[in-house]
């Protein structure tokens, strides 16, 4: 007997405390960070294959055609896709794969008609605990401007309202309470007996 990996989708937006947690787990050996594509180039101190894999634009297009996303997206004239292919060889081999994506990405995963990938699915929102508190974080953090919190919370009301998308919601606290929540979820995820094949399937 041995277990399915499960595909950790997780969103939220800008401030509520994704990347603290994506970035814990990645020190974790239990799962694997899936590395999106992008056509944008490099910001500085970003590795390739590491932060992203930085591809041309007609690399990209090519993986559309030969349909290889999971799901992909045109934002503000980039490209970003998650390749399926090695989300599932993951998954096939029992390992437990993390998705970092956003409202619209998300979406396009919870549509995927593979039933492999909907049996596997686990989507979790991180929720702020108010707006106010949102942008506290955003000033906290002290790397954009006031137009550029704005915007960002503009956007963040929008993707607030599609919690109820998700199968988990997690009420944002402090990094060690957010930490505790998710891995709550992971386990109780691992022990699902429809999670478990046995020599018979």
């Amino acid at each position: 007997m041995k277990r399915r990996g499960i595909l950790f989708v997780i969103s939220a937006p800008s401030g509520a405390g994704k990347s603290t947690i994506c970035s814990s787990l990645r020190l974790t050996p239990d799962t694997v960070y899936s590395v999106s594509c992008t056509t944008r180039p490099p910001r500085p101190g970003e590795i390739d294959g590491e932060d992203y894999h930085f591809i041309d634009v007609d690399t990209f297009e090519k993986h559309i055609a030969e349909g290889d996303f999971l799901e992909y997206a045109n934002v503000h004239g980039r490209y970003y896709g998650t390749l399926r292919q090695t989300i599932v060889d993951h998954l096939r081999d029992g390992i437990d794969v993390l998705v970092d994506i956003d409202v619209q990405g998300a979406a396009n995963i919870r549509q995927c008609t593979d039933p492999f990938i909907q049996d596997s699915l686990a989507d979790i929102f991180i929720m702020p605990p108010s707006l106010d508190e949102l942008r506290y974080r955003l000033l906290k953090r002290g790397t954009e401007t006031e137009e550029q919190i704005e915007h960002r919370l503009t956007t963040a009301a929008s993707e607030m309202k599609c919690w109820r998308d998700y199968r988990y919601t997690i009420i944002s606290g402090s990094m060690e309470e957010d930490l505790q929540k998710f891995r709550a979820i992971t386990r109780a995820e691992r022990y699902l007996s429809r999670r478990i094949v046995t020599l018979e399937d």
